[in-house]
């Protein structure tokens, strides 16, 4: 009687602590993936090929989880100019919300500035999955966009993809949609199984 007790009790702790380890909540484990690079760069590029992307297409990148806390994590995007030197102008910020994840586009120029087109992005409207969430265009954003004479942009849709660290083959991809009459499609993906060294802060940030 008490070694069947005992038993039970250890399948009791052992479900706890597969259920600490492994939140159920996709938002949660994509969450965790992202925190898993912390503090880590990693190159890569363009994948899609449309013409307002030109001046980017065949351009180094890198992107560096470079900040981190439980409820917001900062990665900038850096992209290598033709003439050599380098755009730090974008900073994607993910943030956890009371009811999801949000995504952000900090623009800034390079005195650090703040840009006209600056803080857009949205929240995800779904679950989404351990590996990929989705961030529909939000309200605010599409004032912005109406203000600043983006009108193509009101039904953005942007997609992020991130593989835990550790993974083999483990990839970050960077997606923004949308559909007809303004279809755009517009994709950046890196490696994350080869760090590379960390790039300067991005425009504005210490």
């Amino acid at each position: 009687m008490h070694l069947a007790l005992a038993a039970a009790m250890l399948a009791l702790a052992l479900a706890g602590c597969a259920t600490a380890s492994q939140p159920a909540h996709p938002q949660d484990r994509f969450w965790q993936a992202l925190a898993s690079h912390c503090g880590k760069a990693y190159a890569g590029g363009m994948v899609s090929d449309e013409a307002p992307d030109a001046e980017m297409r065949g351009a180094a990148m890198a992107m560096h989880v470079r900040r981190c806390s439980p409820a917001r994590i900062e990665v900038p995007f850096h992209v290598q100019r033709a003439d050599g030197t380098w755009d730090r102008s974008r900073t994607w910020i993910f943030t956890r919300t009371a009811t999801g994840l949000r995504l952000k586009h900090d623009h800034r120029h390079e005195d650090g500035r703040p840009d006209a087109m600056t803080q857009y992005g949205g929240d995800t409207a779904t679950g989404g999955t351990v590996r990929a969430q989705a961030f529909p265009v939000d309200a605010e954003s599409q004032a912005l966009f109406r203000r600043e004479g983006r009108a193509v942009s009101l039904t953005n849709v942007w997609w992020v993809e991130v593989d835990r660290a550790g993974t083999p083959g483990a990839a970050f991809a960077y997606r923004l949609r949308r559909e007809a009459p303004n279809a755009r499609d517009f994709r950046v993906a890196f490696d994350l199984t080869r760090p590379v060294p960390a790039p300067p802060a991005p425009w504005g940030y210490d």
